[in-house]
Formats: C-alpha cells, structure tokens, sequence
C-alpha cells in the first residue's frame, strides 16, 4: 500500500500552484492529507487564503491527474486549521526566491516591513535589504510589492501569515 501512496504523492506533486507556477502546491504546503484505499484516494487541501481563487483550479488538476492515472479521487477543501507561510517548503521558498518572488520573513518582521518601519526584504534581483514598500498590495492579495533601492527593480513579497 505505501507503493501505491507514494505513487499518488508524486503525482500531486507534479500539480502546481496556477498563480505562482514554480511552486508544486506540496512546496506550498496546500495538501494536508493523503488517503489511499485501492483506487480510491482522498486529498484534502487547505486554502493559503480565505477565498482563493486558486483553489478550484488545483481542486481540478488534482482530480485530472490522478484520474487519468487510473484512481477514483476525491478533493475536499479543509479550513482548520487555517494555512499558514510556515507550512511552505524549504525547497519551496528557494523556488519562490529565484522565480523572483521574496520568500516571507517571520510574522513581527513581516509586520514591521508592511508598515515601511524595517528593511529586511532582500530584494530578488541584487540581494540588497534596501528595499522599500511600493504597495501592500501586489499582483495577487497574498504578495506585496518592494522595489529594490539598489538596482531598481521592483519584485513581489510573499506576505507571512500565521
């Protein structure tokens, strides 16, 4: 039965995050659990947050990749406990740096950063902490904008929550 499971795993694995397509959604820290039972599988996901637009698309690619793989699946949507930033990958926060997009700092530091009070936003581009906030708002209501003062380039910040 492992065998079986470790195959559905890899599987989901291959399912990326649609807004952030570097990201499998298992670097994201979206699926809580796996069940396995024959051809039967249950994944439940958690939002990363509330409202999501995302999650019906990774809902529907789960789904299609493991029943094209022959498995009889069943995606619920869990809501506690709420995500959190901590459940992202070590691996998953690499991809998240080099697509361009700033891994986020631990939630007082977060905060202090969103507030324009510290400059611990490395930027993406150049490594510089000189960054400063553009918009606590960036393409999608789970990023920030910075611009880095050094190089100029302006890059997404992938908020902290907790």
């Amino acid at each position: 039965m492992t065998v079986v499971v470790n195959e559905v795993i890899e599987l989901i694995r291959e399912v990326s995050d649609p807004e952030i397509p570097v990201l499998s959604i298992m670097d994201l820290g979206v699926v809580r659990d796996v069940e396995v039972k024959q051809k039967d599988v249950l994944v439940k996901i958690t939002p990363t947050y509330s409202g999501c637009p995302a999650m019906d698309m990774i809902s529907t690619e789960i789904k299609y990749k493991l029943d094209q793989a022959g498995y009889n699946t069943t995606v619920k949507l869990i809501l506690a406990p709420a995500w959190t930033t901590d459940w992202i990958t070590e691996n998953g926060r690499k991809k998240l740096e080099a697509y361009g997009i700033a891994a986020p700092l631990e939630a007082s530091a977060d905060k202090m950063a969103l507030m324009g009070e510290s400059r611990m936003v490395k930027c993406t581009n150049c490594g510089s902490t000189n960054t400063v906030l553009v918009s606590q708002f960036g393409s999608t209501a789970c990023k920030a904008l910075f611009k880095c003062k050094d190089c100029l380039e302006p890059f997404d910040y992938f908020k902290c929550l907790k």
